[in-house]
């Protein structure tokens, strides 16, 4: 039942996220900076939380520079961040990877989403 939960409510972001799917990267980058006291998205340092750069197409959990410091719900997550799990992860951080660190609540916006999104597409660079 929890699945099927979970199944419908990724349709359900993924579908409103459709008409927002491209995003706009500029807008993106200032949404970013509500998550740049804890993420870099410019380079690869590490803050308290791991790096961004490079991030969509990555499996959760594997930042090199940052093995040590994910929590064990982040390392079991075993997803890979496309748009889709993103989005998701984006809007409810603890809910899409269950014993996770981060703080952050969560974004509320489509829109925000879709940017910070299209942000982390564009491989950002200072």
């Amino acid at each position: 039942m929890l699945r099927a939960i979970s199944s419908a409510t990724a349709f359900l972001i993924a579908g409103a996220l459709d008409a927002h799917a491209d995003g706009d990267a500029a807008l993106g980058k200032k949404v970013f900076n509500r998550c740049m006291a804890c993420h870099e998205a410019t380079s690869d340092h590490d803050k308290v939380g791991p790096h961004l750069l490079g991030v969509v197409g990555r499996t959760a959990g594997t930042a090199d520079s940052y093995l040590s410091r994910y929590s064990q719900g982040m390392k079991a997550a075993g997803l890979v961040w496309d748009e889709a799990n993103l989005a998701e992860y984006l809007r409810a951080p603890r809910q899409k990877v269950p014993g996770n660190k981060m703080a952050f609540s969560g974004l509320t916006s489509d829109d925000d989403i879709a940017n910070v999104i299209a942000y982390l597409k564009a491989d950002p660079k200072p």
